[in-house]
């Protein structure tokens, strides 16, 4: 999707780190590695024991704290790597060879410390993505005939029909059959609110094509059913249920980079071949130039090495982007890995899809405009008479909207319906033939519009409406404006986004350049952009990007797939019920939600600044304590420091 999205982790590194996460015993060698270490120090200073005593007490703790380091600096030096590890092992090899066993005691006992409680840190962010893969019950209760019986949810297939108890987890992915309920959907989508369910009209029908089932029919594996009892039709297996994809997909952006990850382990790459070089100088200038004696010049090559180790710089990153993408999997959005959520925080301009992001993606009644001697109550009842009996989504939004406003005494009856294509409908109500369609259908009829009802129609598509006008026998009933209304939380969403540093919101649409224009006035956009093919949006992303300006689309993830490949971070929303959007974009919104975006926004500056806090604190104090090991620092001091 761009240059500047996550890439994989090298293998190598990518299986280290997988080995050392969920190492109990790490933190165990920790604590006996620091018990070895007092009992020598006690033994030296306190008792005033021979070394006999102490000594071996202190190689204890060479043991203990160094066995796990031992073995991450023999990995990285058999791939050609030296890293932190290393470093450690040659400063305690080398302050056990000038005699000062306990300095290289301290430095493996802290480092190793500090290694086990980094991944403490780690594994408590890793733990809380794990715990999502325990949602899922492990059997589930299936109806076969007339009985039931209990089966594991790895044995169900589909088709399976699951019966659902109150106040139980949702075995599997699936459709309401039977009843009614209210469902927790935060496991998976992060709604706070329970979603009310309801049954779908034809369950064959249903499991035919699955993908087209309405959000308020469909179930997903891990939520919490509510009071009401349900049957429910299975559509995918335990592996391929929503909750099995977003614990598989958060699992797999652990191991993708983000730039700044990237910028890291090249820095490392160099830098501690140079801290080696460096630490040679120390050496060489201490006896050539000082005259030191060899161990006193060692031990403080040694010291320096220590200062100079980039321990910190190397958890500092990965700690936050893991604790970010843990948080937002909680609040229902799925992050693919550190590049998203750390480059999300540096992008300027979003560019928004109308229908189905801004908008709520199907057509409502906004306008009723009745002609001069007409009844609005005619009006109604013969739009709904004749559109009851087509299947076209402007005909469905009419007969949604309107059939509950036409009294029983208003009802008609229509028959022979006829479409027009690209014109509208015709149809008969007794002997009176009904047109409902555009301009050219009543100018083919050989009708000509009324000044008053050509003005409602130039009005009402001013205002962004499609327009459809009726007429009865040859005499204008009036025209009813249609429009795809603009979402509640819109105008708020783009003003938060505004507040949060988005210098420009792009919203793009494949409708008239009217309509587009009135909705983006309604919520508030910068730019409204009409008449887009998909080609054209591909386009606009481009432009939107020149200068190498960082760039987010928002959209459903099917449509406009396309552009949102080009931005530099795709956003889905609902992917819930897309398997398309869930695998391909970069941040995928668990629910219909467009409240998601800043959320997400906000979480990824956190982190951005988290990171940056994190990466200054470590190079200050690297910086500190290079200069203080050259003018004398004990190397105790400043294992503390570093380690800590």
């Amino acid at each position: 999707m761009g240059m500047t999205k996550a890439e994989p982790v090298d293998a190598s590194t990518s299986s280290q780190d997988s080995a050392r996460t969920g190492r109990p015993w790490e933190l165990y060698f920790a604590i006996a590695a620091g018990v070895t270490y007092a009992s020598g120090l006690i033994a030296e200073y306190a008792v005033g024991a021979p070394g006999a005593v102490y000594i071996p007490l202190f190689l204890a703790t060479y043991f203990f704290g160094g066995y796990f380091t031992v073995i991450e600096a023999f990995s990285a030096v058999r791939r050609g790597r030296f890293e932190v590890d290393f470093l450690m092992i040659v400063a305690a090899v080398g302050a056990a060879a000038v005699g000062q066993f306990g300095e290289g005691a301290v430095l493996l006992f802290l480092f190793s410390l500090g290694h086990a409680l980094e991944e403490y840190a780690m594994s408590r962010a890793t733990k809380s993505i794990e715990a999502l893969a325990a949602l899922a019950p492990r059997t589930a209760t299936v109806r076969v005939g007339g009985v039931v019986e209990e089966r594991p949810v790895e044995a169900l297939v589909l088709g399976d029909v699951v019966v659902v108890r109150p106040n139980s987890r949702v075995p599997a992915d699936g459709f309401v059959s039977v009843g009614d309920t209210a469902i927790d959907q935060s496991a998976v989508t992060g709604e706070s609110i329970p979603v009310e369910k309801a049954a779908v009209p034809d369950s064959t029908a249903a499991l035919a094509r699955p993908e087209g089932v309405a959000l308020e029919s469909r179930v997903f594996a891990g939520t919490v059913n509510g009071p009401g009892a349900f049957d429910m039709v299975v559509t995918a297996a335990a592996s391929d249920s929503t909750l099995a994809r977003v614990v598989a997909l958060v699992r797999e952006a652990d191991t993708t980079q983000s730039p700044t990850q990237r910028f890291i382990d090249r820095f490392q790459r160099i830098y501690v071949p140079a801290v080696i070089l460096g630490v040679l100088a120390v050496l060489a200038f201490g006896l050539v130039v000082l005259s030191e004696p060899f161990a006193d010049a060692f031990y403080r090559a040694m010291v320096v090495l220590v200062a100079a180790s980039p321990c910190a710089l190397a958890i500092a990153t990965p700690a936050a982007v893991l604790a970010g993408l843990a948080r937002s999997a909680r609040a229902g959005v799925l992050t693919k890995g550190g590049g998203p959520l750390e480059n999300l925080a540096k992008v300027r301009a979003i560019a928004f899809d109308k229908t189905g992001t801004l908008t709520w993606g199907h057509p409502s009644v906004t306008d009723l405009a009745p002609a001069p001697g007409t009844r609005v109550d005619e009006l109604r009842a013969v739009a709904v008479a004749v559109e009851s009996l087509s299947d076209h989504p402007l005909a469905g939004a009419i007969v949604r909207d309107l059939s509950a406003r036409v009294a029983a005494g208003d009802a008609l009856v229509a028959k022979d319906l006829e479409g027009v294509t690209g014109r509208g409908v015709r149809a008969m109500i007794g002997g009176d033939e009904i047109l409902v369609g555009n301009l050219r259908m009543m100018t083919d009829a050989g009708l000509t519009l009324p000044p008053d009802v050509a003005a409602d129609v130039d009005r009402l598509q001013g205002l962004g409406r499609t327009t459809m006008v009726i007429s009865r026998g040859g005499r204008f009933l009036g025209v009813i404006g249609v429009m795809d209304q603009p979402r509640l939380e819109s105008r708020d969403t783009l003003e938060a986004l505004r507040r949060d540093g988005v210098s420009e919101l792009v919203m793009m649409s494949g409708d008239n350049q009217q309509v587009a224009t009135a909705v983006g006035e309604a919520v508030g956009i910068d730019r409204a952009m009409g008449e887009l093919l998909p080609e054209d949006k591909v386009a606009a992303i481009r432009e939107l990007g020149r200068g190498g300006r960082l760039t987010c689309m928002v959209g459903d993830g099917v449509n406009d797939a396309p552009a949102m490949a080009n931005a530099t971070i795709g956003i889905a929303m609902g992917a819930a019920g897309s398997t398309v959007a869930l695998e391909t974009e970069d941040i995928a919104l668990m629910s219909d939600d467009l409240g998601r975006v800043p959320f997400i926004r906000r979480l990824s500056r956190a982190t951005a600044r988290i990171i940056r806090q994190n990466l200054i604190a470590a190079l200050a104090i690297v910086a500190f304590l290079v200069p203080a090991s050259l003018i004398g620092l004990e190397m105790g001091p400043i294992v503390l420091v570093h380690e800590g």
